[in-house]
Protein backbone atom coordinates (compact mmCIF):
# COMPACT_ATOMS: atom_id res chain seq x y z
CA UNK A 1 0.00 0.00 0.00
CA UNK A 2 1.24 3.46 -0.92
CA UNK A 3 -0.47 6.31 0.53
CA UNK A 4 1.37 9.78 -0.83
CA UNK A 5 -0.30 13.51 0.61
CA UNK A 6 0.78 15.75 -2.39
CA UNK A 7 0.97 18.85 -1.27
CA UNK A 8 3.28 22.70 -1.62
CA UNK A 9 3.00 25.91 -2.87
CA UNK A 10 0.38 27.20 -5.56
CA UNK A 11 1.54 27.77 -8.84
CA UNK A 12 4.46 24.24 -7.83
CA UNK A 13 3.06 21.91 -10.01
CA UNK A 14 0.79 20.24 -7.29
CA UNK A 15 -2.12 19.96 -9.70
CA UNK A 16 0.35 18.65 -12.63
CA UNK A 17 2.26 15.97 -9.97
CA UNK A 18 -0.96 14.81 -9.36
CA UNK A 19 -2.64 14.04 -12.91
CA UNK A 20 1.00 12.51 -13.46
CA UNK A 21 0.31 10.01 -10.70
CA UNK A 22 -2.75 9.14 -12.00
CA UNK A 23 -1.66 8.86 -15.31
CA UNK A 24 0.97 5.95 -13.26
CA UNK A 25 -2.21 3.84 -11.65
CA UNK A 26 -2.78 5.95 -8.95
CA UNK A 27 -5.99 6.62 -7.28
CA UNK A 28 -6.14 10.52 -6.50
CA UNK A 29 -8.22 12.26 -4.47
CA UNK A 30 -7.79 16.11 -4.90
CA UNK A 31 -8.51 19.22 -1.94
CA UNK A 32 -10.29 16.64 -0.12
CA UNK A 33 -11.61 18.84 3.09
CA UNK A 34 -8.73 18.51 5.96
CA UNK A 35 -11.24 17.36 8.53
CA UNK A 36 -11.79 14.28 6.50
CA UNK A 37 -7.93 13.22 5.56
CA UNK A 38 -7.52 11.34 8.99
CA UNK A 39 -10.87 9.34 7.96
CA UNK A 40 -9.65 8.83 4.78
CA UNK A 41 -6.60 7.49 5.39
CA UNK A 42 -8.32 4.89 7.63
CA UNK A 43 -10.71 4.05 5.03
CA UNK A 44 -8.37 3.36 2.17
CA UNK A 45 -6.06 1.36 4.29
CA UNK A 46 -8.52 -0.61 5.49
CA UNK A 47 -7.81 -4.76 4.99
CA UNK A 48 -10.53 -5.23 2.28
CA UNK A 49 -9.66 -1.95 0.30
CA UNK A 50 -8.13 -3.23 -3.32
CA UNK A 51 -6.87 -0.17 -4.01
CA UNK A 52 -3.09 -0.28 -3.51
CA UNK A 53 -1.70 3.32 -4.75
CA UNK A 54 -3.39 6.66 -3.48
CA UNK A 55 -2.78 10.22 -3.66
CA UNK A 56 -4.21 12.85 -1.68
CA UNK A 57 -3.60 16.28 -2.39
CA UNK A 58 -4.17 19.41 -0.33
CA UNK A 59 -3.02 22.98 -0.37
CA UNK A 60 -3.35 25.95 1.90
CA UNK A 61 -6.18 27.57 0.24
CA UNK A 62 -8.03 30.39 2.25
CA UNK A 63 -10.78 29.28 5.09
CA UNK A 64 -8.62 25.56 5.46
CA UNK A 65 -7.30 24.97 8.83
CA UNK A 66 -4.12 23.99 7.43
CA UNK A 67 -2.42 24.14 10.57
CA UNK A 68 -3.88 20.84 11.78
CA UNK A 69 -2.85 18.62 8.52
CA UNK A 70 0.81 18.58 10.46
CA UNK A 71 -0.26 17.03 13.42
CA UNK A 72 -2.71 14.69 11.16
CA UNK A 73 0.74 13.53 9.04
CA UNK A 74 2.41 12.75 12.69
CA UNK A 75 -1.23 11.18 13.95
CA UNK A 76 -0.98 8.35 10.96
CA UNK A 77 2.33 7.53 10.95
CA UNK A 78 2.07 6.58 14.58
CA UNK A 79 -1.09 4.40 13.69
CA UNK A 80 1.01 2.42 11.02
CA UNK A 81 -0.46 4.05 8.38
CA UNK A 82 2.19 4.13 5.57
CA UNK A 83 1.74 7.51 4.72
CA UNK A 84 4.27 9.83 2.18
CA UNK A 85 4.26 13.36 1.74
CA UNK A 86 5.72 15.05 -1.62
CA UNK A 87 5.77 18.67 -1.59
CA UNK A 88 5.91 20.63 -4.65
CA UNK A 89 8.38 24.02 -3.71
CA UNK A 90 9.01 26.53 -6.53
CA UNK A 91 11.19 29.93 -5.85
CA UNK A 92 9.41 33.12 -4.84
CA UNK A 93 10.80 34.83 -8.50
CA UNK A 94 9.08 31.76 -10.92
CA UNK A 95 5.86 31.45 -8.66
CA UNK A 96 5.49 34.99 -9.29
CA UNK A 97 6.14 35.36 -13.11
CA UNK A 98 3.58 32.17 -13.01
CA UNK A 99 1.08 33.77 -11.37
CA UNK A 100 1.64 37.33 -13.52
CA UNK A 101 1.08 34.88 -16.40
CA UNK A 102 -1.83 33.38 -15.39
CA UNK A 103 -3.36 36.66 -14.04
CA UNK A 104 -4.75 34.62 -11.52
CA UNK A 105 -5.24 35.59 -7.71
CA UNK A 106 -3.21 34.04 -5.06
CA UNK A 107 -5.40 31.39 -2.66
CA UNK A 108 -4.39 33.07 -0.18
CA UNK A 109 -5.67 36.98 -1.33
CA UNK A 110 -9.06 35.87 -2.49
CA UNK A 111 -10.49 37.40 0.78
CA UNK A 112 -8.21 40.59 -0.03
CA UNK A 113 -7.43 40.98 -3.60
CA UNK A 114 -5.61 44.17 -3.34
CA UNK A 115 -2.91 41.91 -1.46
CA UNK A 116 0.49 42.07 -4.05
CA UNK A 117 1.44 38.22 -4.99
CA UNK A 118 4.66 38.52 -2.66
CA UNK A 119 2.20 38.94 0.20
CA UNK A 120 0.19 35.59 -0.57
CA UNK A 121 3.21 33.92 -1.23
CA UNK A 122 4.70 34.95 1.87
CA UNK A 123 1.61 33.87 3.86
CA UNK A 124 1.71 30.44 2.37
CA UNK A 125 4.95 29.69 2.95
CA UNK A 126 4.18 30.18 6.93
CA UNK A 127 1.51 27.94 6.44
CA UNK A 128 2.83 25.23 5.06
CA UNK A 129 6.41 25.51 7.14
CA UNK A 130 5.09 22.61 9.28
CA UNK A 131 4.34 20.39 6.45
CA UNK A 132 7.27 20.42 4.82
CA UNK A 133 9.33 19.82 7.36
CA UNK A 134 7.49 16.39 7.50
CA UNK A 135 8.02 16.02 3.92
CA UNK A 136 9.51 12.94 2.52
CA UNK A 137 10.32 14.26 -0.96
CA UNK A 138 10.31 17.82 -1.86
CA UNK A 139 10.78 18.76 -5.62
CA UNK A 140 11.50 22.14 -6.61
CA UNK A 141 9.82 22.95 -10.01
CA UNK A 142 11.81 26.55 -10.49
CA UNK A 143 13.80 25.10 -13.54
CA UNK A 144 12.35 21.79 -13.88
CA UNK A 145 10.65 20.73 -17.71
CA UNK A 146 7.54 19.18 -17.30
CA UNK A 147 9.61 16.07 -18.82
CA UNK A 148 11.80 16.11 -15.98
CA UNK A 149 9.20 16.40 -13.35
CA UNK A 150 7.75 13.04 -14.76
CA UNK A 151 10.75 11.34 -14.96
CA UNK A 152 11.66 12.20 -11.33
CA UNK A 153 8.13 10.81 -10.12
CA UNK A 154 8.57 7.94 -11.75
CA UNK A 155 11.62 7.25 -10.84
CA UNK A 156 10.10 7.53 -7.27
CA UNK A 157 6.99 6.68 -7.12
CA UNK A 158 6.69 3.62 -9.95
CA UNK A 159 10.30 2.61 -10.13
CA UNK A 160 10.27 2.95 -6.46
CA UNK A 161 14.14 4.18 -6.82
CA UNK A 162 16.56 6.49 -4.52
CA UNK A 163 14.96 9.99 -3.87
CA UNK A 164 17.46 12.38 -4.48
CA UNK A 165 17.09 15.15 -2.24
CA UNK A 166 19.26 17.79 -4.01
CA UNK A 167 18.78 18.76 -7.52
CA UNK A 168 22.03 20.35 -8.96
CA UNK A 169 21.64 22.39 -12.16
CA UNK A 170 24.73 23.03 -13.87
CA UNK A 171 24.03 26.26 -16.23
CA UNK A 172 25.76 28.14 -18.65
CA UNK A 173 25.20 31.46 -19.43
CA UNK A 174 26.76 34.56 -20.58
CA UNK A 175 27.64 38.17 -18.37
CA UNK A 176 26.22 40.47 -21.57
CA UNK A 177 22.67 39.10 -20.24
CA UNK A 178 23.36 39.41 -16.87
CA UNK A 179 23.98 37.10 -14.31
CA UNK A 180 21.08 34.38 -13.67
CA UNK A 181 18.64 36.02 -10.50
CA UNK A 182 18.87 32.04 -9.20
CA UNK A 183 22.24 31.00 -9.18
CA UNK A 184 23.80 29.90 -5.98
CA UNK A 185 27.20 29.67 -7.58
CA UNK A 186 28.62 31.77 -9.93
CA UNK A 187 32.44 30.87 -11.53
CA UNK A 188 34.03 33.32 -14.31
CA UNK A 189 35.34 31.47 -17.33
CA UNK A 190 36.31 34.89 -19.24
CA UNK A 191 39.97 33.95 -18.18
CA UNK A 192 40.09 31.24 -20.82
CA UNK A 193 41.15 32.51 -24.69
CA UNK A 194 38.04 32.83 -26.72
CA UNK A 195 36.89 31.05 -29.80
CA UNK A 196 34.63 33.92 -31.32
CA UNK A 197 38.06 35.60 -32.15
CA UNK A 198 38.79 32.46 -34.61
CA UNK A 199 36.89 32.96 -37.86
CA UNK A 200 36.57 29.13 -37.78
CA UNK A 201 34.70 28.89 -34.70
CA UNK A 202 33.22 31.97 -34.19
CA UNK A 203 29.51 30.84 -35.14
CA UNK A 204 29.80 27.61 -33.81
CA UNK A 205 29.14 27.13 -29.93
CA UNK A 206 30.86 24.72 -27.05
CA UNK A 207 28.15 22.31 -27.78
CA UNK A 208 30.46 21.54 -31.37
CA UNK A 209 33.81 19.71 -30.97
CA UNK A 210 35.71 21.90 -32.46
CA UNK A 211 35.10 24.34 -30.10
CA UNK A 212 35.26 21.87 -27.43
CA UNK A 213 39.11 20.80 -28.42
CA UNK A 214 39.94 24.76 -28.56
CA UNK A 215 39.00 25.52 -25.03
CA UNK A 216 40.05 22.52 -23.65
CA UNK A 217 43.63 22.23 -25.26
CA UNK A 218 44.75 25.01 -22.80
CA UNK A 219 46.14 23.70 -19.53
CA UNK A 220 44.30 26.18 -17.48
CA UNK A 221 40.89 24.91 -18.59
CA UNK A 222 41.73 20.92 -17.19
CA UNK A 223 43.58 22.19 -14.06
CA UNK A 224 40.09 24.84 -13.42
CA UNK A 225 37.76 21.75 -14.13
CA UNK A 226 39.78 19.73 -11.91
CA UNK A 227 39.65 22.16 -9.05
CA UNK A 228 35.80 22.86 -9.46
CA UNK A 229 34.61 19.40 -9.68
CA UNK A 230 36.43 18.87 -6.29
CA UNK A 231 35.34 21.98 -4.89
CA UNK A 232 31.78 20.92 -5.86
CA UNK A 233 32.03 17.02 -4.72
CA UNK A 234 33.19 18.88 -1.22
CA UNK A 235 30.45 20.78 -0.87
CA UNK A 236 27.21 18.93 -2.17
CA UNK A 237 27.13 16.56 0.84
CA UNK A 238 27.00 19.32 2.82
CA UNK A 239 24.22 21.03 1.00
CA UNK A 240 22.14 17.65 1.02
CA UNK A 241 22.77 17.26 4.91
CA UNK A 242 21.55 20.79 5.72
CA UNK A 243 18.13 20.00 3.36
CA UNK A 244 18.83 22.11 0.72
CA UNK A 245 16.86 21.50 -2.58
CA UNK A 246 18.02 23.38 -5.15
CA UNK A 247 21.33 24.11 -6.36
CA UNK A 248 22.37 26.06 -9.45
CA UNK A 249 25.54 26.63 -10.65
CA UNK A 250 26.77 29.18 -12.78
CA UNK A 251 28.86 29.19 -15.50
CA UNK A 252 29.70 32.24 -16.80
CA UNK A 253 31.38 33.98 -20.33
CA UNK A 254 31.14 36.79 -22.54
CA UNK A 255 28.20 35.72 -24.77
CA UNK A 256 27.40 32.15 -23.27
CA UNK A 257 27.76 30.40 -26.40
CA UNK A 258 31.55 28.97 -26.01
CA UNK A 259 33.50 28.52 -23.22
CA UNK A 260 30.79 28.48 -20.70
CA UNK A 261 29.00 26.02 -22.61
CA UNK A 262 32.03 23.93 -22.90
CA UNK A 263 33.31 23.94 -19.25
CA UNK A 264 29.37 23.73 -18.30
CA UNK A 265 29.00 20.50 -20.60
CA UNK A 266 32.50 18.93 -19.49
CA UNK A 267 31.69 19.70 -15.37
CA UNK A 268 28.22 17.91 -16.49
CA UNK A 269 29.75 14.74 -17.77
CA UNK A 270 32.38 14.71 -14.42
CA UNK A 271 29.86 15.19 -11.59
CA UNK A 272 27.22 12.17 -13.99
CA UNK A 273 30.08 9.98 -13.45
CA UNK A 274 30.34 10.53 -10.14
CA UNK A 275 29.12 8.89 -7.44
CA UNK A 276 26.58 10.89 -5.66
CA UNK A 277 23.00 11.07 -4.37
CA UNK A 278 21.60 14.04 -5.98
CA UNK A 279 19.94 14.97 -9.24
CA UNK A 280 21.77 16.55 -12.23
CA UNK A 281 20.42 18.60 -15.02
CA UNK A 282 22.45 20.77 -17.88
CA UNK A 283 21.03 24.32 -19.23
CA UNK A 284 22.69 26.32 -21.48
CA UNK A 285 20.93 29.60 -21.47
CA UNK A 286 22.27 32.08 -23.91
CA UNK A 287 23.36 29.30 -26.38
CA UNK A 288 21.17 30.63 -28.83
CA UNK A 289 21.58 34.24 -28.47
CA UNK A 290 21.93 35.96 -31.26
CA UNK A 291 25.90 36.31 -32.16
Amino acid sequence: MRFVIVTGMSGGGKSTAIHMLEDAGYYCVDNLPVSLIEKFSELITMPDNEISKVVLGIDARAGQAFEEVAGMIDAMKEKGIPTEVLFMDCSDQVLIKRYKETRRVHPMNVNDVGNRIEVGIAKERAVLAEVKKRADYVIDSSNLLTRELKEELDRIFVKNESYNSLMVTILSFGFKYGIPADADLVFDVRFLPNPFYIDEYKHQTGNDKGVQDYVKSFPACGEFLDKLTDMLQFLIPGYVQEGKYQLVVGIGCTGGQHRSVTIANELYDRLRNADGNYGLKLLHRDVKQAK
